[in-house]
């Protein structure tokens, strides 16, 4: 049921990327190239499907939603471009090709982020434009809270600066860096969408926890990678039985306050669950 979803979608979310990356102006033509280089094709388009799965809970009209849905993408990407820097990451490889800055040269990659993240606000502010409506605005300043100095750029800062972490600071680290682009796409889906406040507190709550529960599966994943190269993650704490429950109480967290959101079919949202917490990738 998940994947027909996603087969629904994610031609949808292509096209309105790719409408609204297309080169315009002249010397555009290089940016272009490498801002879809690491668009396409993308990894699991996670965050605006959350979104898109988010919003159709209370609305069906995609024209409003999908500009949203892109510029998250948008925001994603260029933290990853970002992340796979020399000096952040310095990752070779993303989604099994050449990272952007390996494939364009660190300068381009790191202005193709700036691009990203740039267009990504510049998606919104046109709808604020052209809609009257404080659902858009509610939504936008959601997504834009999330990305920045509070939310994901503090996250990636806190696990850049080498702090000593414990158990619990390490699970502070991972709401922001991780979890809070997850938990916004899903809250600024239902918000944008027209959910009431309490569904939109419960969808919030959701949304943290699959992304926490999502960050812990990676350091499963990512096991023996990290310890070679002694990356401080939860595993410095937990053994992988450890981890593994603590993803099943979140999960069960996420299921009950689904269980919380009645009259609503949020059969797509319990599946995803599963498949993320349990995924091999």
């Amino acid at each position: 049921m998940l994947e027909e979803i996603f087969k629904e979608y994610m031609p949808l979310l292509d096209n309105e990327l790719e409408s609204i990356i297309k080169p315009n102006k002249k010397y555009q033509n290089k940016l272009y190239e490498s801002m879809k280089y690491s668009l396409f094709p993308g990894g699991k388009r996670l965050r605006p499907m959350l979104f898109l799965m988010s919003y159709t809970l209370f609305s069906n009209d995609l024209d409003i939603a999908l500009p949203f849905a892109a510029s998250l993408e948008m925001i994603h990407t260029y933290s990853l471009i970002h992340d796979d820097l020399p000096s952040m990451d310095n990752d070779d490889y993303r989604r099994g090709k050449l990272t952007s800055h390996k494939m364009y040269g660190e300068s381009l990659a790191i202005l193709t982020g700036d691009a990203l993240l740039n267009l990504a606000y510049e998606t919104i502010l046109k709808m604020n434009m052209e809609i009257n409506d404080d659902r858009i605005r509610k939504a936008s300043y959601e997504i834009s809270k999330a990305a920045g100095y509070s939310g994901m750029i503090l996250g990636q800062v806190i696990d850049t600066c080498e702090y000593e972490l414990n158990a619990g600071e390490i699970i502070y680290m991972y709401s922001l860096k991780t979890a809070e682009l997850i938990r916004a796409s899903i809250s600024a889906g239902a918000i944008l969408g027209g959910a009431n406040k309490d569904q939109i507190i419960i969808l919030d709550e959701f949304g943290k926890n699959l992304g926490i529960s999502y960050q812990i599966q990676d350091d499963i994943l990512d096991l023996d990678k990290d310890k070679e190269i002694d990356k401080l993650t939860l595993s410095k704490y937990y053994s992988k039985d450890q981890l593994i429950n603590l993803i099943n109480e979140l999960n069960q967290q996420s299921l009950k306050l689904l269980g919380r959101l009645e009259n609503l079919n949020t059969s797509y949202f319990e599946e995803l669950v599963d498949k993320l917490a349990y995924r091999e990738i």
